[in-house]
């Protein structure tokens, strides 16, 4: 596999907007395919159209580099690039598209941390100005069940390092209001995992006085809104991902109903 085959050649929505103005500054030495689309234009392919696989293949390019973009926002949040969440991100690279794009995608993080310092020194908060508006187009391109996956991969980030600090957190919530997603969301998925009946009541993201029928209620929405089947689009290791963040969901679920002795 070449360098930059784990993104490959069609770049999706992330060809055009801020999130193409931000690849603009270091993607295209990254490239060595033939056929690499990037700021409207298309590199060896004559027939200026995009079939059904280039497709599929450019909106889940755009979902991984969507998922760097904001990643190196929250690694960056507390002042403090973490070993356990540079390595979380190479182990997810790693498991999903091979060693080669390991490189490729610390490049590219390694790029972005530099471009966010030279980009505060000039003007201070450009940086973040330029992350919420690559939220915003991430947003107006990926439905509300594809954005909840981008965010419980980086609240996974965040949890990397065995603990998620107030400034991580703020930055998460920064994130999802950007993308148009309440940051209540966030609440639930940092206590996937947990194991107490209270994470399981924040995962459903209700209080310990709701009734039985506002508990049932509640767990329908949430399985809706994270069924695997929603991201199945970007393919089977997102949906992987999103299968285990279901079954967390469901033990939360369960973890309540035996508490009320629901059936």
């Amino acid at each position: 596999m070449s360098t930059a085959k784990w993104i490959g050649g069609i770049l999706g929505f992330m060809t055009f907007g801020p999130l193409g103005a931000l690849a603009g500054y270091f993607i295209g030495s990254l490239f060595d395919d033939s056929s690499v689309s990037f700021n409207g234009r298309t590199f060896g392919d004559s027939t200026g159209g995009y079939s059904q696989q280039q497709t599929y293949q450019g909106q889940r390019n755009s979902f991984l580099f969507s998922m760097l973009v904001l990643a190196s926002y929250v690694i960056k949040a507390d002042g403090k690039i973490m070993h356990s969440e540079m390595e979380y991100v190479r182990n997810f690279l790693r498991m999903n598209f091979g060693e080669a794009a390991v490189d490729q995608g610390e490049k590219i993080l390694k790029n972005l941390f530099e471009q966010q310092k030279q980009m505060d020194a000039k003007t201070p908060g450009a940086f973040k100005n330029t992350i919420r508006n690559c939220s915003r187009q991430i947003a107006a391109n990926l439905d509300y069940s594809q954005r909840l996956q981008l965010l419980d991969f980086l609240v996974r980030i965040a949890q990397s390092d065995g603990k998620v600090s107030q400034e991580e957190i703020t930055a998460l919530k920064e994130l999802a209001g950007y993308m148009q997603v309440s940051d209540s969301e966030v609440d639930s998925l940092l206590n996937l995992g947990g194991n107490t009946l209270e994470d399981a009541y924040k995962v459903l993201e209700i209080s310990p006085s709701a009734t039985d029928d506002e508990v049932r209620a509640a767990y329908r929405k949430l399985a809706l809104k994270h069924h695997p089947d929603k991201v199945a689009t970007l393919g089977e290791d997102v949906r992987k991902a999103a299968e285990q963040k279901f079954q967390e969901i469901n033990n939360a679920k369960e973890r309540i109903y035996k508490a009320r002795g629901i059936k």
